[in-house]
């Protein structure tokens, strides 16, 4: 690590880290105050692909605005890379950081190695998409890479980001905005559904659809309304279908305690965001903190911050996490878009007399008749709005028959005002502010300024007679100082200049990005200037000052990555491919053994119940929190095979001698992250379900520990710590004796495909693709290659079917040595990514 002093450690608050989707969202993101700025340079290696991000001359620009304000700029490369795009990457890195880039977010192990070798002055932070929950990840991160920040999963609790922080690696937290029902870096829906991997950046937000809970005879069950916190009275009872949907995470109330825990900085959400969102939120967080540091605060400024934060585009909000829950009270069922704020409901409608508009019959054509139907709304105000407020007027009875108005003019809470809309609406619609118009004026203003934020200087005047007359420019933060000289002072041929005089003029910094704080002025009587000369010193000073605070940056120069020749194939024996399943019950376990299978895998919670057969591997889960110590670590056996599923689980299976397979939840995507596990003590690495053939292919020639595929059966698409079945509203506290958990239960989507759920004794929810994947057609490829365990994935099958996937898979091997082809894939069936590549 660098060994610079934290953000919490010098300031006394969290870092406020702010979203950039562009140049004007990073303008907005400034002027409300944030401490970092994350964003994107080009559209191709960043999770938000679909951002406007930066060019390299909008970047530039963007990080010499930042750093002479006082803020820093970090650059999301969080995305699985490629072998063939790992010099592009690098290419990228390299040019951002010599136009400014303060560090890197970063998901793929492998790039992380590359950088980390290539240029070790790089700051490097740990992505999100990394998945690291616990001490232990964290400790691997800071011991294995010398990184200088992890970024925490969403899900974790305070009390675990306690813990975590003892091991002094800065830590950066989720503090506001859309939370993703599955936990990051481990969603394979996006890709599998449509092409789009959320490890891509080109995530299409499948969670926030309509689904429908089916029972195993494909019957829709009643999801019933759910009093959730929050919502007014007149909505609650009314049950929803967009049951992967959480509301927006909001912490502004519990700054002090997410201090206390350790978090360094705090990560606002929205690169997808417009800049008046950004101005709204992160100047919300702004005041929070401002005023925490200050230690003064009060209701009323806590309130304005939370009506602010409503007015902003939001989902409802929800802090279940911070605390360990993960209930009904974090989900959004009843709709996926803006809840802004409720502010008041419709008192009455009036309808006006219809008008008709012509259109067209110019040159001759045809012109048309339409007839228009306005009404008069009167909407009685529980809380003020602003002239041009957008709002929505939703009936209770029939929700989907909304419409937006603008309010008319600024009006208190109390008052009633009249509202131009489209149509009559009922008595008693809700009425909320989804938009406001002050924050579109406030990012408008910003938009296109060079200077939105000025920094605090102290300001010191040396006018001392026949001497010359000189500036002194200091940061407040004592991040730079800078001194110009001018004109010899000379006695007052008129008015003799006072202190004020030169407070005045002096002050006057114009265009500069600077703003005086504080003075000293020293000043013989009777001295007289032109206060045009004093203007020129003073311009000579604030151009110093710039100078010096963008000297680090200008002086920059990396050499170019050297990968002018690929890696070469590491030279190995081959191990005979085998058929391995991965069961959840004992009589499957015999099954698979029984149709061919050398080798079963059982997760570990399955694992811990039931008489197995000798020889079963634990197949550890892809989320290790700390409170999961206790049922994974047991597993975890010198000597012994153990499929891990997160570099904590790899950490201490290095630790105890213990031969570690790295599951594909772990993605290698690339032969720098294949080596970086090889290197970090893995025995054996299962490949991603997004790689084509060729990539498998290319990857097993190269890997020098056995290599593993699924090849058969239904691959996990989600892993959520909320359990899905909670919709139904019957939870009763105790997954062990849970009897919907135990039923075959699947949610079927807007085009009837049927997704099975699964929820395990601790509460999380497995989702599983609609489509069982089969790749045995594909088996000769893959065993020529070097893929040498090929999995049927059973995990929703009985004995009979596990049996019948397991035959499949030995005769499509068999076929494979005798040099026969193997059985056309099964009806039904996909061939997953290995024909189409993600996006």
């Amino acid at each position: 690590m660098s060994g610079r002093p934290t953000f919490l450690e010098t300031h006394g608050v969290p870092e406020l880290l702010a979203p950039a989707g562009g140049p004007e969202p990073f303008n907005a993101a400034l002027a409300a105050g944030a401490d970092a700025i994350y964003c994107g340079l080009g559209n191709d290696f960043n999770a938000r692909r679909g951002a406007r991000n930066f060019d390299d001359e909008s970047f530039a620009a963007a990080c010499r605005r930042a750093h002479l304000a006082g803020a820093r700029v970090y650059v999301t490369v969080n995305v699985a890379v490629s072998t063939e795009e790992m010099s592009r990457v690098l290419e990228l890195v390299r040019r951002a950081w010599q136009l400014g880039a303060d560090a890197f977010i970063i998901q793929d192990w492998g790039l992380m190695a590359e950088i980390r070798g290539t240029w070790p002055e790089i700051e490097t932070h740990v992505s999100t998409q990394a998945n690291v929950q616990d001490a232990r990840g964290v400790a691997w991160c800071r011991d294995v890479w010398g990184v200088e920040r992890v970024t925490l999963s969403r899900e974790l609790s305070l009390a675990e980001i306690s813990r975590i922080a003892e091991e002094g690696v800065e830590l950066e937290c989720f503090g506001h905005g859309a939370l993703c029902f599955c936990y990051s870096g481990v969603c394979l829906l996006s890709s599998l559904t449509g092409g789009r991997s959320a490890n891509r950046g080109l995530c299409a937000q499948p969670c926030r659809l309509p689904y429908d809970l089916v029972d195993e005879r494909g019957r829709v069950m009643e999801v019933p309304g759910v009093a959730t916190a929050g919502m007014p009275e007149t909505m609650r009872g009314v049950g929803g279908t967009r049951l992967l949907c959480p509301k927006d995470y909001c912490t502004v109330d519990h700054l002090a305690e997410m201090r206390d825990a350790g978090v360094g900085s705090l990560k606002i959400e929205g690169r997808m965001k417009a800049p008046d969102y950004v101005l709204s939120v992160v100047g919300s967080y702004r005041d929070a903190l401002d005023a925490l540091a200050a230690g003064v605060d009060d209701e009323g400024r806590a309130a304005a911050r939370r009506r602010r934060l409503k007015r902003a585009f939001n989902r409802d909000f929800t802090d279940s996490y911070l605390w360990g829950r993960s209930d009904n009270d974090m989900m959004s069922y009843e709709r996926s878009n803006n809840r802004g704020e409720v502010v008041g409901h419709v008192v009455g409608s009036r309808a006006l007399e219809d008008s008709v508009v012509r259109r067209g019959g110019g040159n001759g054509g045809r012109a048309r008749m339409r007839r228009h139907t306005r009404a008069d709304v009167s909407i009685a105000l529980d809380a003020p709005v602003g002239a041009g407020d957008l709002l929505e007027v939703r009936p209770v009875d029939d929700p989907t028959q909304f419409l937006t108005v603008n309010a008319s003019e600024d009006a208190a809470a109390g008052r009633t005002i009249t509202c131009r809309a489209a149509r009559e609406m009922p008595e008693g619609s809700l009425v909320r502010v989804i938009r406001s118009q002050r924050a579109l004026d406030g990012a408008a203003r910003v938009a296109d300024k060079d200077v939105v934020r000025r920094r605090p200087v102290h300001v010191r005047v040396v006018a001392r007679m026949g001497r010359p007359f000189s500036v002194e420019l200091e940061c407040a933060d004592g991040a730079a100082a800078a001194r110009a000289e001018g004109f010899v002072v000379e006695a007052a041929r008129t008015r003799a200049v006072g202190p004020e005089d030169l407070m005045e003029h002096v002050g006057r910094m114009g265009q500069s990005p600077f703003e005086p704080v504080s003075w000293e002025v020293e000043l013989d009587p009777g001295c007289g200037m032109s206060f045009s000369a004093v203007h020129a010193v003073r311009a000579e000073a604030c151009r110093g000052l710039e100078d010096a605070l963008l000297a680090p940056f200008a002086s920059r120069a990396l050499p170019a990555a050297d990968r002018a020749h690929p890696a070469p194939e590491a030279p190995r024996e081959r191990p005979d491919a085998k058929v391995c399943a991965l069961v959840t019950e004992p009589e499957c376990a015999e099954a698979a053994l029984a149709a061919g299978a050398t080798r079963v895998y059982v997760p570990a919670d399955e694992l811990a119940e039931g008489s197995w057969p000798d020889g079963a591997v634990a197949w550890l889960d892809e989320v290790c929190r700390e409170a999961d110590h206790a049922r994974l670590d047991r597993w975890v056996r010198e000597g012994e095979p153990v499929a891990v599923g997160n570099v904590s689980e790899l950490a201490l299976a290095v630790e105890r001698g213990a031969l570690a397979e790295v599951r594909s939840c772990v993605p290698v995507h690339n032969v720098s992250a294949l080596r970086v596990l090889e290197g970090a003590g893995a025995a054996g690495v299962w490949l991603s379900p997004e790689l084509t053939l060729e990539e498998v292919c290319a990857l097993a020639r190269a890997a020098s520990v056995p290599v593993g595929l699924s090849v058969f059966g239904r691959e996990r698409v989600m892993t959520s710590e909320h359990c899905v079945l909670q919709a139904l509203d019957r939870c009763v506290h105790d997954c062990r004796r849970c009897a919907l958990r135990r039923r075959r239960l699947s949610l079927r989507d807007i085009d009837g495909r049927e997704l099975p759920v699964r929820t395990d004794v601790n509460g999380r929810s497995r989702i599983f693709f609609s489509r069982p994947l089969d790749a045995t057609p594909q088996t000769a490829e893959l065993v020529a290659a070097g893929v040498s365990r090929l999995l049927v994935d059973a995990q929703l099958m009985d004995a009979r079917e596990t049996r019948l996937a397991v035959e499949r898979a030995v005769r499509a091997l068999e076929a494979a040595r005798s040099g026969r082809r193997a059985a056309l894939r099964a009806s039904g069936a996909t061939s997953g990514h290995l024909f189409q590549g993600i996006g």
